[in-house]
């Protein structure tokens, strides 16, 4: 693998001062630096990368044995081997590609029993007196759904979605404030069902149901692998949906943890958003790495990431359905491939993950585009546009919403030149020393990267497509880094001290055993708290 590190940062050295927009002097290279699956066009024409670069990081994918790997993956072998463990996000939308094996067993007849069950019970409150379904979780458990059931609102005809996660206890209670506690099902997302955030919460909401008419026994369900807690908390086990352990927190809105998504869209409509991520599945194992679009958007993320050094990217859906996707992709990419040692053990050659983040189109323009635009940092920005929008009256927002997506990545591109500059500030009435001054202002070096990611129209299967195509990436991106994307022993110590800092906090236990600063600050809290 070093030669081919190696070769790629002799790649960037030939090509670091180079114009994007030369790159654009061949004819043919917004078709040939794409790719496509279905009706999804990929396109990163707009980056500095030309063929030889390409063939570099290509040869990247086969150095790391990633063709290899990713039948590991499909097959259901043990590939997250710090936890000796199967990544089989995928079996949850295999919904009629065949037997996957987990140690010689058949995991499919499961996968599809829960799913069945999920149809009948999200049928059967869709069709109760329920109104709002409230899911408490956190990280996965929660990023997900929520991302999920706010793109897809024009196909809502269930009760309300609400989803609580943070153990702030202002969440909770401004989500149930002006709820029925009578006709509210509360969802209690946890796969141990001892995560002390959502538990908490669990809590809360449970006696918030009985102190106001509500039956907990007939309105709570659980999202979890442990009969005998449910059992504990008085969540029948018709009314508990588990999911095994070869499915990651960040993977698994395909599953139980969808089940909110499932009441808001119907079980159709949930059918369709895992044929998404199955039809995003087949073309990530057939095609071709120069066509395959999971492949491509990964080689890109690695040439500016590891190979041109730029420490963050960011996605900027212009779609406002789609605002909470940085954030779902935050946790999905950051907590899967921010790792600093190899599968060995080995420091990890390169620098790992980038700092992911973004906002949707057209807000992020006034808030950060100016960062990106004539920051010193160079931001690679990853846009993604609908062709078509769900408001047919509101068609000309739409065009204007296009027309902002595609201006801001040829902006990026081409930016303004000084002379430019200056000849707006003539045309202006600016003359001499200020002309100058106000000229280099509005000069925008431009050469800044990007792609863009063009659907149809954000429905259930395209979203699938869209889920699926990041998880594929952070797949490719960790294999050929050499780590492992499925654990995340980075979130464990902090948890571990917050277990030891309560009783610290509450006074049950001396400050003394903490450091000098964090004796400090809790000595101030508890003089200034009531």
């Amino acid at each position: 693998m070093t030669s081919h590190w190696d070769a790629l940062a002799a790649r960037f050295g030939a090509t670091a001062d180079r114009s994007i927009l030369s790159l654009f002097d061949e004819a043919g290279r917004a078709e040939a630096f794409s790719a496509q699956t279905g009706d999804m066009l990929f396109d990163y024409s707009k980056t500095n990368i030309d063929a030889e670069t390409r063939a570099a990081l290509i040869a990247l994918l086969d150095a790391a044995d990633v063709a290899g790997k990713r039948a590991q993956m499909f097959a259901g072998a043990p590939i997250n081997d710090t936890e000796g463990r199967a990544v089989l996000h995928t079996a949850l939308r295999n919904l009629d590609g065949g037997p996957v094996l987990v140690d010689g067993v058949d995991v499919m007849p499961g996968v599809l029993d829960t799913l069945t069950r999920m149809r009948s019970f999200a049928q059967d409150i869709r069709e109760s007196e329920i109104t709002d379904v409230v899911n408490i979780g956190i990280g996965g458990s929660d990023l997900g759904p929520a991302m999920a059931v706010d793109a897809l609102a024009p196909y809502h005809d269930g009760p309300r979605c609400h989803f609580v996660s943070n153990v702030d206890g202002a969440h909770i209670a401004d989500t149930l404030r002006g709820l029925d506690a009578r006709r509210t099902l509360v969802i209690v997302a946890s796969k141990t069902f001892t995560t002390i955030e959502t538990m908490t919460n669990a809590r809360t909401a449970k006696a918030w149901m009985q102190a106001h008419g509500g039956e907990p026994q007939a309105q709570f369900a659980a999202l979890s692998t442990s009969e005998e807690k449910t059992r504990a908390f008085g969540i029948p086990a018709e009314r508990v949906f588990g999911f095994e352990d070869w499915v990651g927190g960040r993977y698994s809105v395909w599953g139980p943890i969808g089940l909110s998504l499932m009441i808001a869209i119907g079980p159709k409509g949930f059918d369709a958003f895992l044929r998404g991520g199955q039809a995003m599945d087949r073309h990530f194992q057939a095609a071709d790495w120069s066509e395959n679009v999971p492949a491509m958007l990964a080689l890109v993320g690695i040439w500016h990431a590891q190979v041109c050094g730029h420490a963050s990217r960011a996605v900027l859906p212009y779609d406002q359905r789609l605002a909470r996707l940085p954030d779902y992709l935050q946790q999905l990419e950051m907590e899967s491939n921010g790792k600093g040692v190899q599968m060995d053990g080995s420091p990890v050659a390169v620098s790992s993950g980038p700092i992911v983040w973004g906002a949707a189109g057209t807000n992020g323009q006034h808030a950060f585009y100016q960062l990106i635009h004539q920051g010193t940092r160079v931001v690679p920005c990853e846009f993604m546009v609908a062709a078509e929008g769900h408001e047919a009256e509101l068609a000309h927002h739409h065009r204007l919403l296009i027309a902002n997506c595609l201006a801001q990545s040829e902006a990026l591109m081409r930016g303004r030149s000084l002379d430019e500059a200056r000849g707006k500030m003539a045309d202006a009435g600016f003359t001499g020393d200020e002309l100058e001054r106000q000229a280099q202002h509005r000069v925008f070096e431009g050469n800044r990267p990007s792609t863009t990611l063009v659907y149809p129209k954000l429905d259930p299967f395209t979203l699938g497509q869209i889920v699926a195509l990041y998880e594929h990436r952070v797949f490719v991106e960790g294999v050929v880094l050499g780590i492992n994307s499925y654990d995340q022993w980075g979130v464990e110590l902090g948890k571990e001290l917050a277990t030891s800092l309560q009783p610290v906090i509450e006074g049950s236990a001396p400050a003394s055993t903490k450091d000098e600063s964090t004796a400090a600050l809790v000595g101030f809290i508890r003089r200034h708290s009531a």
